[in-house]
């Protein structure tokens, strides 16, 4: 009996979302659980578990295609119904099974089978069973090649549709005779190098263009970040940072930290304390323009920016004021992982009030981030670089980053997005105002 395989509900206003990569293919066995394939909204990527063991019998909606939620994409069959009993048939005394091209001969005669210079007895006894799957039994039948010359990779020795398309390619492949490759000489060479230009010349590729559907996801972060510059007055300004005091608490408990909560202590968890304490300090910088009104708040939702397996996403550490350290890095350290996983949860991506943007992982020594509509700032940390700075009178060199600040002039004003930027650096070149809240 076939089982449908259905578009999930993925958010509660999402009724149309974007078939991703097929992690299955029709034949492939798959086991209850097993992730099947991408569906991919505006907002996020969540997998299709299967909901069975058995066998992907039929893809209805191919990548990229659009598919409605509830919408059947596929079909599958339990693993009773997807295996078939084949009798295994001696090939003829000259059948040729190429594997590879020019590279393995496999030829049964005179009661031996010869692999290349290996050689292996034959099998005696009663014919064995192979198991092939329904897609492979098809595509061996319409090439006319039996099913017991395919070495099947399926579970439990089963021959799925892709050994059964290699076995049916592999002798057209292997008919070619060795291709000749004449030698290069130094003329030659010569003559390459100087008809090109540059010995870098050899190694181009065709000049060509690859079309890749835009997911999703993409779209709608292009289209967030055009509106924030469309409707918003964005500004950003920048201050630096001393990390030499966070950098040396850091290294003073870091083993003692990880040994205790499972986890690494990071700057992260220092400048979403911070962050919290500048806005305290700078309330609009969270807050967002509503018109005719201005809706101020007294929490902290601070989103986490996290390189994620189809792009840059935002999860939200709730609460976070009141959050300890531990708690901080425990919950970014989840989002980082289950992002690359594509594993997040719409509702962890809703509904930030302020948001932290690290670049500096990647090397970025300054930026101007674009804020998050509707929210009204964000804050961007950079690489640590030492540098030399005069400290009380004297040149010496310290481990610095810019810090950036991108808000919406609507709600902040200038002297208000210094004294947030000022209040931030004051806590992180001293840690200790952080535990006192002053």
């Amino acid at each position: 009996m076939a089982i449908e395989l259905k578009v999930p509900e993925v958010g509660e206003s999402i009724t149309e979302v974007q078939i991703g990569v097929w992690k299955k293919q029709e034949g492939d066995a798959v086991a209850i659980d097993d992730s099947i394939v991408e569906i991919e909204s505006d907002k996020a990527t969540v997998e299709l578990p299967s909901p069975i063991s058995g066998t992907l019998s039929k893809i209805l909606k191919g990548a990229g295609e659009k598919a409605l939620v509830g919408e059947v994409i596929g079909y599958m069959e339990a693993v009773n119904a997807a295996v078939a009993q084949v009798p295994l048939v001696s090939p003829p005394a000259q059948a040729v099974a190429n594997v590879g091209v020019g590279v393995v001969d496999v030829r049964r005669k005179e009661g031996r089978t010869d692999i290349g210079s290996v050689q292996m007895p034959a099998p005696e006894g009663p014919a064995m069973q192979v198991r092939v799957m329904p897609a492979a039994a098809r595509v061996l039948g319409e090439a006319g090649v039996a099913a017991a010359t395919v070495l099947g990779t399926g579970p439990g020795g089963r021959v799925t549709k892709s050994d059964a398309i290699q076995a049916v390619t592999a002798p057209a492949a292997t008919s070619l005779a060795k291709p000749v490759v004449a030698p290069v000489t130094q003329a030659a060479a010569k003559t390459a190098l100087a008809s090109s230009g540059s010995g870098a010349a050899l190694a181009r590729t065709a000049r060509e263009e690859r079309y890749v559907l835009i997911s999703p996801m993409r779209r709608r972060i292009a289209e967030r970040l055009v509106e924030a510059q469309q409707q918003a007055a964005l500004l950003t300004t920048f201050n630096e940072v001393d990390m030499t005091a966070v950098m040396g608490l850091r290294q003073k408990f870091k083993d003692v930290f990880q040994e205790r909560y499972g986890v690494k202590l990071g700057f992260m968890s220092f400048f979403v304390r911070a962050a919290v304490e500048a806005i305290r300090a700078v309330p609009q910088v969270n807050a967002e323009f509503r018109d005719p009104h201005i809706v101020y708040r007294d929490y902290c939702d601070i989103g986490i920016a996290v390189g994620g397996g189809k792009g840059l996403v935002v999860p939200i550490l709730r609460s976070a004021e009141s959050l300890s350290f531990a708690q901080i890095e425990l919950g970014i350290s989840d989002f980082a992982r289950r992002a690359a996983d594509n594993k997040l949860k719409l509702e962890e991506l809703q509904g930030g009030t302020f948001t932290i943007s690290n670049g500096g992982i990647y090397g970025s020594m300054m930026s101007t981030p674009i804020i998050n509509p509707p929210q009204s700032g964000i804050l961007g940390l950079h690489a640590i670089q030492d540098r030399p700075m005069a400290v009380n009178g004297q040149v010496v060199i310290r481990p610095m980053m810019y810090l950036a600040l991108t808000y919406d002039h609507r709600l902040v004003d200038g002297r208000e997005a210094v004294t947030f930027l000022k209040r931030i650096k004051d806590t992180i070149e001293e840690p200790t105002r952080l535990m006192l809240e002053v």
